[in-house]
Parts: structure tokens; sequence; C-alpha cells
């Protein structure tokens, strides 16, 4: 592990994540013993735009039954699962974060989708795969943290098989200025290693991979923000939420976040890509 990779795991260590989101399941008024998928989006959905993002990358990767997927920085294993239970791939996660990947295994457990999700400790630039292995593979908010884009792209063009699909939603540098800090992917700049949508398709070309399609989400993340304000304002803080990911200081990574996409300075973008 390299040692940016282990500041990356300290940073997303919770310490006590699998207590906190049973906790707010129950208080949520859901039964552990009969949980649906669905159920858990509000918490396992950890990216600007949650389960709708999801769906919109799922829609443009045009993803079908029987379909072998990697989901690369697969965090607790949220997307994993929409991808299985919505159209039933077999997906793998990979996460570098081992509570994360604990928690995500735990959770497929108690949906009853340990048959086609499963989940494994690695890292982005060094997948620990066969080559064309998958048919598909996405990214969604992981490569904040990754310095070597270049790498991380050239590993994904060796697992994945001719003309498999490659999706991204990542958080990506729009114009130049200084970020508010903290922000959930970062405490400091030291671990906010952001690039330009330019900087993505230059190393994605370069590695094989033809850009199908791009689209800047800013407004369609700001727009969610938005809302999700409005209802924290009528009825308070949910039981259930990405909140639980950051513990005290959510509130703050939060609202920097949004003030950084406010002033153009981040986006969440979406680029489909083809391996040649």
């Amino acid at each position: 592990m390299t040692p940016i990779e282990q500041d990356v795991v300290r940073h997303w260590t919770h310490g006590s994540l699998e207590e906190a989101i049973r906790n707010g399941l129950i208080a949520a008024g859901l039964s552990l013993e009969r949980l649906q998928p669905d159920d858990l989006a509000p918490v396992d959905e950890f990216h600007m735009g949650g389960r709708d993002a999801t769906v919109h990358l799922a829609e443009g990767l045009g993803l079908k039954e029987g379909m072998s997927v990697l989901d690369i920085g697969s965090g607790i294993g949220g997307p994993a699962r929409f991808f299985a239970s919505r159209y039933g791939c077999r997906v793998t996660g990979i996460d570098v974060t081992p509570e994360y990947v604990q928690v995500a295994g735990s959770l497929t457990a108690m949906v009853g989708l340990t048959d086609r999700v499963t989940f494994r400790i690695g890292s982005a630039t060094a997948l620990p795969f066969d080559a064309e292995s998958f048919d598909a593979a996405t990214l969604i908010h992981v490569s904040m943290n990754i310095a070597d884009k270049e790498k991380l792209c050239a590993e994904v063009a060796r697992v994945v098989k001719p003309q498999a699909v490659f999706g991204l939603y990542e958080v990506m540098r729009t114009a130049d200025g200084d970020l508010s800090y903290p922000v959930p992917w970062a405490e400091t700049p030291a671990l906010s290693i952001l690039a330009t949508p330019l900087a993505y398709r230059q190393a994605l070309e370069r590695n094989g991979f033809e850009v199908m399609a791009e689209e800047n989400r800013r407004d369609f993340a700001l727009d969610f923000f938005h809302r999700v304000r409005k209802r924290i304002s009528e009825s308070g803080l949910p039981p259930l939420g990405i909140h639980l990911h950051m513990g005290p200081s959510a509130a703050e990574k939060i609202a920097n976040m949004v003030v950084n996409l406010e002033r153009g300075l981040i986006a969440p973008v979406e680029m489909i890509c083809r391996r040649r």
C-alpha cells in the first residue's frame, strides 16, 4: 500500500460504521430481517446525487443481465448491489479501505445478494484481477484520492475485455481557485487530487479507451443538495444518510462541497467510455 493509500484508509475509516448504519436502519423503522437493497440507498449511495446519479450512469452503460461488472472504489457497496439487483449483473467491488469492504459484505448478506455481489480489498492502481476479466467497469467518486490517473486508466483497460464499457462519475476540477476545506473526500488539499475533464480524457484515450459521452452534472448536483437542505430544514437530519460516513464534521464537509460547486470550481462529471 502506498503512503497516499494509507492516508486514504485513515481518512475513510469510521471505526463503527456498521453499527451506525444498523442503528440508523432501526431508527428509520426498517426491519433488519426483511431488508431490501433499496432500503439502503440513503446511506450506501455516497456520491453527489445518490441513487439518481447511479441510475443515470447505469443507463449510459447499457448494463444487461449476466454482465460481469467491476466497481472500483466500491465503498460500502451501494452501486454494486444496485447493478446486481436492478440489472442482474455479477458484480465485484474493490476498495482500499478494509472497513468499507467488511461493511459492504455484511450489508450484501443482509439483503440476500451474496450470490451476485462480492467485495475484496485492493488498490485501483494495482487491480488484483486477470487481464480481460470484466464486461464493464465503474468508478464513482473515487479518483479524487488517486494521484496516478494514468496508472488507474491503464489498470482498468487491462482488466476489462475489448469493447467493454467503462463509466466514470467523478468530482473534477472545472476552474482555478482555492477550494474550501474540509470536504467529504479530504480534510486538507493534501488528499484532494482533482484533475480536469481534459486530463481524464487524455489519460483514458492514451490507455485504449474511446470517450463516447461526457456530461457535466453540476446543475443536477446543486439541485440535489438544495432539495436535501430543504428537507433537513423542514424535518431535521434523517436517521439514515451519508452523514453517517463523516461523523461530527459531516455538515461542514457537505457545506464546503456545495460552496465549491456553486463557485464553479468543481463538478461531478460523467464519462461513458469503451475500450478499443
